[in-house]
């Protein structure tokens, strides 16, 4: 994954309902017969598989906070932020205070991008509950116009939150350094190089994309 917006590791998220693809099975198998690499690197990590947790408004949010700081700085911030309101929700999030929002540890941009966040769900410019039938493309379309989301939030979006299989986020610095590791010995590889591997991968790009991510870093991570 590309680093600026860091997730939280799956170890200190608790008391969270956690939820798997019903089609990671189905998946792999498909991966491992059709792409070479793929048939390599899927047994070498047993039972692991894409997990979701917590609601879209909380995994956005989150993802708000850890741009451009480490793990560690953002989930100390994250802590504290999460703590302000007596229930995180977009209502809640209105409703606080700027300076301890500050306090928690959040620049004035984070608080702007949290602020907006939070308006476009409780005026519900986004439709989540409608989301299962849209298309990705539509849904990456809702989400861009949301101030601190890019292009690259969303497709996280979509394969940890919403599980949808067939994503392929070539602006992901991690894929691009796994597809070069793993399919041209370390040359450089661009996003054409990334979308012509992929086309074995189809329909489950994004099954394929998670091994790509474990095979640099074996310890999976949660948003």
């Amino acid at each position: 994954m590309n680093g600026t917006t860091n997730p939280v590791p799956a170890t200190q998220q608790t008391s969270v309902r956690i939820y798997t693809p019903d089609y990671w099975e189905e998946a792999c198998k498909h991966l491992a017969k059709k792409d070479r690499v793929m048939k390599r690197l899927i047994p070498k990590f047993g039972e692991a598989c894409l997990e979701s947790r917590g609601d879209a408004f909380t995994t956005l949010a989150r993802s708000i906070v850890g741009q451009q700081i480490s793990v560690k700085a953002a989930q100390s911030t994250w802590d504290k932020f999460a703590a302000l309101p007596r229930k995180l929700t977009p209502a809640s999030v209105l409703k606080l205070k700027v300076d301890d929002m500050r306090g928690a540890g959040l620049s004035a941009r984070k608080i702007e991008y949290l602020v907006d966040l939070a308006l476009h769900f409780d005026s519900r410019t986004v439709h989540v509950d409608g989301w299962k039938d849209m298309s990705d493309e539509l849904i990456i379309e809702e989400l861009v116009a949301i101030r601190g989301i890019s292009r690259w939030t969303a497709e996280m979006f979509l394969i940890f939150h919403l599980m949808r299989p067939n994503v392929l986020p070539v602006d992901d610095q991690g894929l691009l350094n796994g597809i070069s590791v793993n399919y041209f010995s370390g040359d450089p590889v661009s996003r054409s190089d990334a979308r012509d591997v992929a086309v074995a991968w189809a329909p489950y790009c994004s099954v394929a994309t998670w091994y790509i991510w474990r095979s640099l870093d074996p310890v999976p991570v949660a948003y």
